[in-house]
């Protein structure tokens, strides 16, 4: 962790001397989401693979650029793309950028994802305020030897996802005439979509929608002390729940589909914080 540390702090340190502020809040995009770029003004755009020890992602729809600027009259820190376990990353460096911006000043996070659905009632476009999660990636980001100046050695999980800022998104939510529903976000670690058993399981022991990402930034997160909002796309209905096969090809289609409505809500949010 000591290592880890360091190495995300000069990056933080590489960053702050290149633009200046300190931004409040950070914004992930997930799959297909990262046309929320267009809408920052006075943008400083960093490539991944400039940053020492960022990975990069070699997803398509991910497009692996930090970009620093505002909205809504905000400084924000956004990062189109994510790299994720599945890829062979260990758990450190799928959550090295939440490291990064959490010491870069970052007190809000917002992380989006593109999710299946096993609620019976979503279909493909929804958008759910994530309630809680379940870990079932068969790890946990904060292995290891513990480092108090990032966080306590057992941090509290009671409430990953803020309560305020849930309620704040239904507000923004229903000033702009957009739906949102609430639920659980089961994270696995794919990259395999799963199998029907898998989403019977899933829906079982309380599950509304599933992913690959999310949930081990959400606890780097707060293991920080950051403020955490997480907010899925859905972009398919699960194994199971009808004949269609699933593809990465579907995940994009609805993505493009939402992505103005998504950008939205997105810019909302910031601007109520």
């Amino acid at each position: 962790m000591d290592r880890d540390y360091e190495q995300a702090s000069r990056v933080a340190q590489a960053i702050r001397a290149r633009v200046g502020a300190s931004p409040a809040i950070g914004i992930v995009l997930g799959s297909g989401l990262g046309d929320l770029i267009g809408e920052i003004e006075g943008s400083t755009i960093i490539p991944y693979a400039e940053l020492p020890g960022w990975p990069v992602p070699s997803v398509s729809g991910h497009a692996g650029r930090l970009v620093l600027g505002r909205l809504e009259g905000r400084e924000v820190a956004l990062l189109s793309g994510r790299v994720h376990y599945y890829e062979g990353h260990p758990m450190a460096a799928v959550t090295f950028a939440t490291r990064v911006i959490g010491l870069l000043g970052v007190r809000h996070l917002i992380l989006t994802n593109a999710a299946g659905g096993i609620r019976t009632s979503f279909s493909p476009g929804a958008l759910m305020v994530v309630d809680d999660h379940l870990n079932l990636m068969g790890t946990n980001p904060l292995i290891g030897p513990n480092d108090e100046r990032v966080g306590a050695r057992f941090p509290d999980m009671s409430e990953v996802y803020s309560a305020r800022l849930r309620m704040l998104a239904d507000t923004v939510g229903a000033a702009l005439d957009v739906d949102l529903a609430h639920g659980v976000y089961a994270a696995v670690h794919g990259p395999s979509f799963e199998t029907p058993a898998e989403i019977r399981y899933l829906r079982t022991i309380g599950a509304d929608a599933v992913g690959m990402s999310t949930v081990p930034e959400a606890i780097v997160a707060r293991h920080m002390g950051l403020e955490v909002l997480a907010l899925s796309c859905i972009t398919n209905m699960a194994a199971g729940m009808r004949s269609r096969t699933l593809s990465h090809a579907e995940v994009m289609e609805t993505t493009a589909r939402v992505r103005e409505r998504f950008g939205r809500v997105l810019a909302g949010i910031v601007r109520a914080l």
